[in-house]
């Protein structure tokens, strides 16, 4: 098993856990939780798919773990505007 193996497994280990907790109702899809598990899982999904130079999985987990930033962010200013 090779490096960039690793890391991507770590990644959609960390996607496939924000998804399983929200499936069955133990997260919410809106949550700082599900936003982190995405954010981290991407990443690395990203990575290892750049070590492996594979650019369409690139593009998918780059813009995936972007996406969930962004959902983060509008969930911290939603939570601070809340407060």
């Amino acid at each position: 098993m090779q490096l960039a193996d690793i890391i991507s497994g770590f990644g959609v280990t960390f996607i496939l856990a924000a998804f399983f907790l929200s499936t069955f109702k133990l997260i919410k899809i809106d949550s700082f939780l599900y936003f982190i598990l995405n954010i981290i899982g991407a990443g690395l999904a990203c990575y290892g798919s750049i070590l492996i130079k594979s650019l369409p999985f690139t593009l998918l987990e780059g813009i995936w773990a972007l996406v969930a930033f962004i959902g983060l962010i509008k969930l911290l200013i939603k939570t601070k505007h809340t407060t």
